[in-house]
C-alpha cells in the first residue's frame, strides 16, 4: 500500500506569474477544469482544506507574498517507463534542462534525491500525465506509484516536498519550443524528456503553484519533518 497520498492546496488568493520569454508556447487548454483528482487530504490542514504554509510549493508562497523569498530551487521532472527528464528553476529567471536519466527503480529515485541536493532544490514537481479532458490514464497509476515511494524517501532523508503537476500537452510544447530554437532533430530526440520537464516547471511557476499537488508521507512523523525542514530553509 502507497505509504504517500496527494493532497490538493486551497485556490491561490493572489497569483503572480513568474518571467517568462515570448518565445516559449502558451499551456495548451483542455476541455474540463480540475486535471489531477487529489487524494483524501491529510489532517495537516488549516481551515477549510488549507495546507500549512511550510507544505505549499514555493511558486504559491511567492504568489501569496511577494516579499517572501524564501525556499530553494524546483526541480522539474517528467517521467518515464525509460527515460525521466529534469529541469531546474526558482520562478526568477526560466528553467532550464538539465538531463535525461535512463534509470528506473531505487536507482533513479536515489539519483533523483541526489540531484536535488547538487541543484540546491527543496521541492520536486513531478508531471503527472492526464487525458485532454482531465481524465488519468494508465499511466497516471504507474507515476502515483513510483512518487508515493519517492516521497516517503523525500521526505526520510532530507525532508523534501514532492508534489504532482498536470502534465497534458506538455511533451507537444517541448517539441514545438525545441524547434523553435532551431535545435536539429538528431538533439531533439535525446533533450526531449528534459525540455518536457522544463515545460511542466514552467507551467507549475507561471500557475504560481496553484494546480501543483502535494504528495504527502502518512507518517506524521514525516509530516512533521517536511514542515520542520521548510521552515529552515526560508530562514537560510
Amino acid at each position: 500500500m502507497t505509504n504517500a497520498v496527494a493532497v490538493e492546496p486551497a485556490p491561490l488568493v493572489r497569483a503572480r506569474a513568474c518571467t517568462a520569454a515570448a518565445s516559449f508556447p502558451p499551456p495548451r487548454r483542455r476541455r474540463a477544469a480540475g486535471a489531477i483528482r487529489a487524494s483524501p487530504a491529510s489532517g495537516r490542514t488549516e481551515g477549510a482544506g488549507e495546507l500549512p504554509a511550510p507544505l505549499q510549493p514555493n511558486a504559491r508562497r511567492r504568489g501569496r507574498d511577494p516579499l517572501w523569498h524564501g525556499g530553494g530551487f524546483s526541480l522539474g521532472v517528467d517521467l518515464g517507463d525509460a527515460r525521466t527528464g529534469l529541469a531546474i528553476g526558482r520562478g526568477i529567471t526560466l528553467p532550464r534542462p538539465l538531463t535525461v536519466l535512463k534509470l528506473r527503480g531505487q536507482k533513479l529515485e536515489l539519483t533523483l534525491l541526489d540531484m536535488t541536493r547538487q541543484k540546491e532544490a527543496d521541492e520536486l514537481i513531478i508531471g503527472l500525465p492526464v487525458s485532454a479532458d482531465g481524465r488519468e490514464t494508465p499511466q497516471s497509476n504507474k507515476v502515483r506509484s513510483v512518487v508515493g515511494r519517492l516521497a516517503v524517501k523525500a521526505a526520510q532523508s532530507r525532508g523534501l516536498r514532492v508534489y504532482l503537476q498536470d502534465e497534458y500537452g506538455t511533451s507537444t510544447d517541448a517539441l514545438d519550443y525545441m524547434i523553435s530554437r532551431g535545435i536539429k532533430k538528431s538533439a531533439r530526440d535525446t533533450k526531449s524528456d528534459a525540455y518536457a520537464a522544463v515545460m511542466i516547471l514552467k507551467r507549475y511557476l507561471m500557475s504560481s503553484g496553484q494546480g501543483a499537488k502535494i504528495v504527502l508521507p502518512r507518517q506524521p512523523e514525516l509530516q512533521d519533518k517536511l514542515i520542520v525542514q521548510s521552515r529552515q530553509d526560508a530562514e537560510i
